[in-house]
């Protein structure tokens, strides 16, 4: 596994430019005409922040969290698009870049092997903790950070304060037999449940608990069909299909991973490992296609799955859901 999460983060340098981590790319090569964007940067923090503090990641990690802290306007967000030549191209806001923003400066702060680092990151998430989330899913990123902050200092008013507008965001479910809180399945769905874990977890809510877990579990129950993944398709539903559905990203298998991790941490239950485990092979080809969906030469991921085929474009957000999800395997094999 460690392998795998080495040859990833070399390609991840692959995509590096003089600002930060390039967003797209065609097959291997960076498409620098696209830019950047904080959206990736904050994944990578993420990602590098649960990693020792040597080599490919140690740089990473530090060119990320310089890319982040320098996107946020502490009162109106973050920004999220960089051009090439290193100028922002868009108003700050508190969508999704700014709850992935904290996120990841929360993971910094508390998990990070340098002092320095774990510093700069509390600060910088210190400084945007007190913007309010634009979307159910911008308070669930927010909340996911929150909920390491707070986990190590449960005075830091700002960090209760972002987990408990997120349980109010994020809001019921919508029916027993729709156990959600959208009428909408879109993206990175599991980040909901797992957030609802997290922020019951925090404050002590055994009835949120009880939500997030009902939540993921019903997720799961639908995304986990046919023997493997198979889950919600880029464009979303609202109706759950038994059939297939195309085209399938790596970041709904991603946040599946970190919340079936997130609730075998507070449960004990060994059932949620399924989930993991199922994430892992989806991304070794027991998916609705048969394909695998990572380059073992590059150690890239590929963008999408479709019915006959991938997307042979390796981007930075599909291969940090493989960094993330292999993590999430060997957190789980490293505690059993």
């Amino acid at each position: 596994m460690t392998s795998t999460v080495d040859s990833t983060f070399r390609h991840l340098t692959r995509l590096m430019g003089p600002h930060g981590l390039f967003e797209h790319a065609e097959h291997t090569r960076p498409r620098t005409e696209h830019g950047y964007c904080t959206d990736d940067n904050a994944r990578l923090l993420l990602v590098t922040s649960r990693e020792d503090d040597t080599g490919a990641s140690a740089d990473l990690s530090r060119r990320s969290l310089a890319f982040v802290l320098a996107a946020q306007s502490p009162g109106r967000g973050a920004h999220n698009r960089l051009d090439p030549e290193g100028a922002w191209t868009d108003e700050a806001t508190a969508d999704d870049c700014w709850g992935r923003s904290l996120w990841s400066l929360g993971v910094a702060a508390t998990h990070h092997g340098d002092p320095s680092v774990r510093a700069a990151a509390q600060a910088g998430f210190d400084a945007s903790a007190p913007g309010r989330a634009s979307s159910p899913r911008s308070a669930a990123f927010a909340a996911l950070g929150a909920s390491e902050v707070f986990a190590a200092d449960p005075t830091h008013t700002g960090a209760e304060t972002l987990l408990r507008r997120a349980l109010s965001t994020i809001g019921p479910v919508l029916s027993p037999h729709w156990c959600w809180p959208e009428a909408r399945l879109t993206y990175a769905n599991a980040a909901l449940a797992e957030a609802v874990i997290a922020a019951g977890t925090a404050l002590g809510s055994g009835g949120d608990i009880e939500r997030g877990l009902q939540m993921l579990d019903w997720l799961l129950q639908n995304e986990l069909r046919f023997g493997h993944l198979s889950v919600t398709p880029a464009g979303g539903c609202a109706v759950i299909s038994r059939d297939p559905s195309f085209d399938q990203q790596p970041i709904e298998v991603a946040a599946l991973a970190d919340a079936c991790v997130r609730a075998h941490h507070v449960t004990g239950d060994r059932s949620w490992l399924d989930g993991v485990d199922a994430a892992v092979r989806w991304f070794d080809g027991e998916n609705d296609a048969g394909h695998p969906m990572h380059d073992p030469d590059s150690g890239g991921s590929f963008d999408g799955l479709h019915a006959h085929g991938v997307n042979r474009n390796q981007g930075a957000e599909s291969t940090l859901a493989l960094a993330s999800t292999h993590q999430c395997a060997r957190r789980l094999a490293g505690s059993l």
